[in-house]
């Protein structure tokens, strides 16, 4: 745990070291962006794990994977989740590492370097902000209910999925928002800022801190179909207990309807 809040924080000083700065920008894909800030930020990450856990396997989003040979503990890391708010100048960014040890997470840390927010999480021991207890919400009407979501990077070519789910959420809830880091979105879900969060197509450092300090905080956290969460699956819904059944039921009834009118 302290390697992990050692190395968030130490990317979230190289966020802040380029933020605001000529940034050189290349892309992974047609909106896929990678950073200066991104390709740093990584190295920081990997020069800790090297150092400390030589034995341990890494997976890592600009690696392109997991480079080093498989091992009983992998980190799981995102050095820079919110690359195109970063790219734009908006300050809503994070580092994120998360440990995975036989295939359990165990600890988690997200860093937001312009808030200088820290979220924390060891299996078993709660969740924590700047090192004072979490807990998600209470509420249980979706009307009262503030959600958050993400596009996907490929969602140029499915907009009418994803934007057919995002209306029939928008059509039932208070507010549903879209900030652009998934690890965030779940650490707002944890301190009860946000009362549930959604998104598919993504990858395992996108969500795999977030996801554990979701669950420290009392959230529950599955896969659509409602099965065990597990990172390396590219899909999730994490809410309160109270609401968790509530958004998995809506996204049930979407696909089911989406497949029965033959959209892939």
């Amino acid at each position: 745990m302290a390697t992990a809040v050692e190395a968030v924080l130490a990317a979230g000083a190289v966020h802040l070291k380029f933020f605001g700065r000529a940034l050189r920008i290349d892309k992974k894909g047609t909106i896929d962006l990678v950073t200066d800030a991104d390709l740093e930020a990584e190295r920081v990450f990997e020069r800790l794990v090297a150092e400390r856990f030589p034995g341990d396997a890494v997976l890592a989003e600009e690696g392109g994977g997991e480079r080093w040979a498989p091992a009983r503990r992998c980190w799981i890391l995102d050095p820079l989740d919110g690359t195109t708010n970063f790219a734009h100048g908006l300050p809503i960014f994070s580092a994120s590492l998360a440990v995975e040890e036989d295939g359990e997470l165990v600890c988690g840390a997200v860093y937001d370097p312009s808030r200088r927010e820290l979220f924390t999480a060891e299996r078993g021991a709660g969740a924590f902000l700047n090192g004072a207890p979490i807990r998600v919400s209470p509420t249980t009407a979706l009307v009262d209910a503030v959600l958050a979501t993400g596009f996907p990077y490929d969602v140029h070519r499915t907009r009418d999925e994803i934007v057919g789910l995002f209306a029939e959420f928008v059509g039932r809830a208070r507010a549903v928002r879209r900030l652009g880091s998934a690890s965030l979105d779940l650490c707002y879900v944890a301190a009860g800022r946000f009362d549930g969060f959604w998104e598919k197509r993504l990858k395992p450092w996108d969500m795999a801190a977030g996801a554990l300090i979701v669950q420290e905080a009392g959230g529950t956290i599955t896969h659509w179909d409602g099965t065990r969460f597990r990172p390396r699956r590219d899909d999730l819904v994490a809410a309160g207990p109270a609401l968790h059944g509530e958004l998995r039921r809506i996204i049930g009834e979407y696909e089911s309807r989406r497949l029965a009118n033959g959209t892939p």
